[in-house]
């Protein structure tokens, strides 16, 4: 029996610019300081260092691996820390060359000796990470984790899986592939949402389910609000320009707004002929990747790099499509592309370093244009479809960021996946579901095996594609 995956899982509040690369070694980091708690040991060490390998190594910096494993290791928590504080603790750390280890225990720590870049891979995943702590000379704790995508972390043993699967029995509805759900939903008689609403209320009250979707909501329109509003150059070395902001400038107009929902209301009052309306989708869009690249706060959906594709469609649904749509909408909206998300990570992956971009880019349009086609009226067949043409015309996208960096091609890939949902969601309604001819599943298991294929190159190495045809020099 595969895992029980939470809506919550798929979409976690963190900070950029990966979900793989960053969210998932910080929260590796974290792991092991429980660990060693656990062990009772974490007040003997006297020094930690950590080993990266594989595509961890290879686009680290760019991925600003090393910063998120000192974060973890302070014991700072992604989904909280104050963004304005990160650069103070990462500068105390290198000009002090020692870390409070846990926000408990101050230790030294050098930066160049104690976090290690690796490039040989580890066989079970591109994305290992061992960390080792020391008392005095001697090893006293160590342990190999693996970001495998989404902020989602695992050891080879798997060891917390039977704690998943034990949650998963307690479904009233488990799911592993498409047909299971359009199965549920045509023997109860309800929509996907609704069949993801009953799981989750399996694990938490209606009250907490109701709010946590509403503060993921939240955090994505602070964080399109952010990126509209904020001008300059995106840090790393690429000298990227922001253009969510001139975009937004010439869109709005002299709108008068004091806060994101203002503002929301005020967009749904400018002109809505085509080319505005593409034009507010990417805005909306590269407003997102731009903080996701400056290491602002993001909705990991399904991670950290395609993180502008559901908010943009979701935003498009309730500022061009129905200005009426609010808290209900919003919460049916991402309980489907939670379930669509969970469905790949089961079949496929969701890690640019196992599959290229496909498993990025193409995962989040997917997840986007399923969950506007139920907004939309879809059936669940339709709905189903939606993901099915989304992902279908991302096979085979590879992940070649320039530098390592979560910034060319990949903010604006965001918006291509953006439109791309939209334009699924509208052929799926225009379909009958049993003229289809290729179902969800098919796609899924098509992705992995295209992801198994394809060279290693072009999975979040910076070996190919565009990260060697354009270097640093060119930018």
């Amino acid at each position: 029996m595969e895992e029980c995956i939470s809506v919550f899982d798929m979409l976690k509040i963190g900070i950029g610019p990966s979900s793989s690369h960053t969210l998932g070694p910080w929260r590796a980091a974290e792991r092991f300081l429980e660990e060693m708690r656990d062990e009772n040991v974490i007040a003997s060490v006297t020094r930690i260092k950590t080993d990266l390998y594989g595509s961890l190594s290879l686009t680290g910096i760019g991925h600003a691996t090393d910063l998120a494993v000192m974060l973890g290791l302070s014991g700072q928590d992604p989904e909280y820390i104050p963004v304005d504080d990160i650069d103070g603790i990462i500068k105390s750390i290198k000009d002090k060359n020692q870390i409070i280890l846990g926000n408990e225990f101050t230790i030294p720590f050098d930066i160049q000796k104690d976090i290690i870049f690796n490039k040989e891979f580890l066989p079970f995943h591109s994305n290992g990470m061992t960390f080792t702590a020391y008392a005095a000379d001697a090893e006293i704790y160590t342990a190999t984790y693996y970001s495998i995508g989404g902020g989602f972390v695992v050891k080879e043993e798997r060891i917390n899986a039977k704690k998943k699967i034990e949650i998963k029995c307690a479904f009233p509805f488990p799911t592993d592939k498409a047909v299971d759900l359009l199965k549920y939903c045509e023997t109860e008689n309800k929509k996907i949402s609704e069949i993801v609403y009953e799981n989750e209320k399996s694990m938490r009250t209606e009250e907490v389910i109701d709010h946590e979707l509403m503060r993921i909501w939240n955090t994505m329109l602070e964080c399109m609000y952010i990126g509209c509003h904020t001008e300059g150059i995106l840090p790393g070395g690429l000298n990227v320009r922001r253009r969510a902001f001139d975009m937004h400038q010439n869109l709005i107009g002299l709108s008068n707004y004091s806060d994101p929902q203002t503002w929301l209301e005020q967009i749904r009052l400018t002109e809505v002929k085509f080319r505005q309306i593409l034009k507010w989708v990417s805005c909306f869009a590269l407003a997102v990747n731009e903080v996701n690249a400056a290491l602002g706060r993001i909705v990991t959906a399904p991670t950290n790099g395609s993180a502008g594709v559901i908010p943009s469609v979701l935003m498009y649904y309730l500022v061009i499509e129905n200005h009426d749509a609010g808290q209900k909408e919003i919460k049916q909206f991402l309980l489907v592309a939670g379930e669509i998300g969970s469905i790949f990570k089961k079949g496929s992956t969701i890690s640019a370093a196992m599959g290229g971009c496909q498993a990025e880019i193409g995962v989040s349009s997917s997840m986007a244009a399923a969950a506007l086609c139920e907004l939309m009226g879809g059936t669940p067949a339709q709905v189903l479809m939606a993901a099915e043409i989304a992902m279908e015309h991302h096979l085979g996208l590879t992940c070649d960021p320039i530098g390592g960096l979560v910034q060319i091609p990949c903010i604006e890939r965001n918006t291509m996946g953006a439109i791309k949902a939209i334009n699924a969601a509208e052929l799926a309604l225009e379909t009958d579901p049993k003229n289809a001819k290729v179902p969800l599943d098919k796609v899924v298991n098509t992705m992995w095996e295209t992801a198994k294929d394809m060279n290693n190159k072009y999975k979040e190495t910076s070996e190919g594609g565009l990260a060697v045809a354009v270097n640093m020099a060119d930018c």
